[in-house]
């Protein structure tokens, strides 16, 4: 695994050579990203259901599973995605909210986008395996992503190659949170942004708070989180100004862009030779 993602610092300056013309990918239009990002549910559960809907809509009706938490009444929902191979890569936001505000930028901004990010790959062959989960439970301490890593079997582990998370979206362009993330998956996500044209800039948030990547971080699985929160904007997370008002929509559709790129990209990487670390 480590090997694996290693590799891809190696092609990243590569694909910058390449431009955009040579990075072939096919994301859904601005105006159904927004859509599905409009409505916001206002409880939890009705998230939950939601978001089997969009996923659904988007065509992953017979692949969506829910993995119940134990002593929950909620269940994260996983779109499956199949690749040629086994190897994983898993795209992650969650879907619940505080009592405060209407949790539409943290983070149902994330969690409308994985059907969108999965109808844009399944238009073509993967060579991963592609996880899109909607984890529950994240405000109540990583309950949801930490139950789901917990029943990870060694195997499942090992063939995880990236855990590519989404965390509060659209206030701002595409932020990184790089102190918390693996150093090639940023360095790949940056080359793929000058590749597109596309903004994506460093903002640290281990002060604001922690997100659902982290509980991936025990397995020494690589992980990068994607927000969009600045020091302006924290302020309106778990409050009562997190309302669709704050959604910068053509920096919310830019984002989703460079992620449709960014998963093709990490989906493209061949195999490193042998002995390459």
């Amino acid at each position: 695994m480590k090997k694996w993602i290693a590799f891809a610092s190696l092609l990243a300056s590569a694909l910058l050579a390449l431009g955009q013309d040579r990075l072939q990918f096919f994301p859904v239009e601005r105006e159904l990203v927004l859509k599905r990002v409009q409505a916001v549910p206002q409880k939890n559960e009705s998230r939950a259901e939601s978001i089997k809907g969009l996923f659904a809509e988007a065509g992953c009706a017979n692949s969506v599973s829910e993995q119940k938490l134990t002593h929950s009444k909620y269940s994260n929902i996983i779109c499956r995605l199949p690749g040629e191979s086994d190897e994983t890569i898993i795209v992650g936001a969650h879907y619940d909210k505080v009592a405060e505000g209407t949790g539409a930028i943290d983070n149902w901004t994330g969690a409308a986008l994985l059907s969108s990010l999965y109808e844009s790959l399944a238009k073509t062959k993967t060579r991963h395996t592609f996880l899109f989960i909607a984890f529950c439970e994240e405000e109540t301490g990583l309950a949801g992503s930490e139950f789901y890593v917990s029943h990870m079997t060694k195997e499942d582990v090992a063939r995880t190659k990236a855990m590519v998370n989404m965390d509060t979206l659209g206030l701002s362009s595409t932020k990184i949170w790089v102190h918390r993330a693996d150093k090639s998956l940023v360095q790949a996500l940056r080359a793929v942004a000058v590749a597109l044209k596309l903004p994506a800039s460093e903002v640290d948030v281990e002060e604001v708070g922690t997100t659902d990547s982290e509980s991936f971080a025990p397995k020494h699985i690589p992980r990068i989180t994607i927000h969009s929160v600045t020091q302006q904007t924290f302020a309106i997370l778990h409050t009562r100004r997190d309302t669709l008002k704050e959604l910068h929509p053509e920096e919310y559709y830019d984002t989703y862009r460079l992620l449709s790129a960014y998963l093709v990209y990490l989906d493209q990487l061949p195999q490193p030779p042998a002995g390459k670390k």
